[in-house]
């Protein structure tokens, strides 16, 4: 599928074409086992609304069952009339990779050769394909806290990829000298796995777990942070990689360098060199599902796949 998408939704996003809430969440039992996200929001120029409602169940494994399971409704802006009921599972994954390696291409250095990539569910085989898409890495390192999904996403990606993708046992040995480190953790509570130390000097990270698996001195050796939408980051919300660093004032509205809507846009810059060291936090946005679910349609009635529903 055509990646256009990402780039034309974030430069809507860019000119403030869109509508977008920050996310809420139900929580069934306990949220460090698992709940469920909504997602809602506009995309103008496509003349679409949606709202995605994404389960997040850490212990799905266990049933055979992907962490993420998400189904995503699609409606007019203008009279509120559905449009399409999507299966969002494998849309969730390959967004999220999207905005991953949209980042990568415009805030890593060019001449990024090694990805750390912490993490093997669902969103972590697209981070690593569709980045190293533009960066043909030389060497990709991955680690997951379970074995059996680490060796299982190595050879998937090895196969897929058609060059040898390597299992670390730890997370040093993923991050330290990584040119482009990727955090997509799924810890039960917060606890600071990656240290800053580890992080080379002109590199990009990107954390984005549900849980901060990150120390709080990691933003000090950071030249520009930059978030897919500061309203889905602000202080007062639960959840969240960088939530630590945003409710005791680390990262703010002011100090933060730009969304990256407005870098696709050109409105504020990206990557200035290669001495730039970078943290990309995205939450994940509704804008993004609506853009692939309306690409995702436009293939389907192509391929004359899919049903019509009734609708009273």
């Amino acid at each position: 599928m055509d990646g256009a998408w990402v780039s034309d939704y974030c430069n809507a996003q860019g000119r403030k074409a869109v509508v977008i809430e920050p996310r809420v969440h139900l929580v069934p039992k306990d949220s460090s086992l698992g709940h469920f996200n909504v997602l809602r929001g506009v995309v103008h120029p496509l003349g679409l609304a949606g709202v995605k409602v994404v389960g997040d169940f850490v212990n799905n494994y266990k049933f055979g069952l992907p962490s993420e399971i998400a189904l995503l409704s699609l409606f007019d802006p203008e009279t509120g009339i559905p449009k399409a009921i999507l299966d969002a599972s494998s849309l969730t994954n390959m967004r999220t990779g999207a905005m991953t390696a949209l980042g990568g291409k415009f805030l890593a250095s060019r001449t990024s050769k090694v990805l750390g990539h912490i993490g093997a569910r669902g969103t972590a085989y697209w981070n690593v394909r569709l980045l190293n898409h533009f960066f043909d890495f030389d060497e990709i390192r991955v680690h997951s806290r379970r074995s059996e999904s680490q060796e299982e996403f190595v050879q998937r990606l090895s196969k897929d990829l058609g060059k040898p993708v390597r299992g670390v046992e730890s997370w040093e040995a993923c991050v330290r000298g990584a040119d482009i480190v990727v955090e997509a953790s799924r810890l039960p509570e917060p606890q600071p796995l990656l240290k800053t130390d580890w992080i080379k000097p002109g590199a990009l990270v990107v954390p984005y777990g549900t849980m901060s698996a990150v120390e709080l001195s990691l933003t000090d050796i950071m030249n520009k942070v930059v978030v897919d939408d500061w309203g889905q980051c602000r202080k007062g919300l639960p959840y969240g990689a960088l939530r630590r660093h945003v409710d005791l004032g680390k990262i703010t509205e002011e100090n933060l360098h730009a969304e990256l809507g407005q870098i696709v846009a050109g409105i504020k810059p990206g990557r200035e060199n290669d001495q730039e060291t970078i943290l990309f936090w995205h939450r994940g946005l509704s804008l993004s599902d609506i853009a692939l679910g309306d690409a995702m349609l436009k293939k389907a009635r192509v391929m004359s796949l899919g049903q019509t529903l009734r609708f009273a």
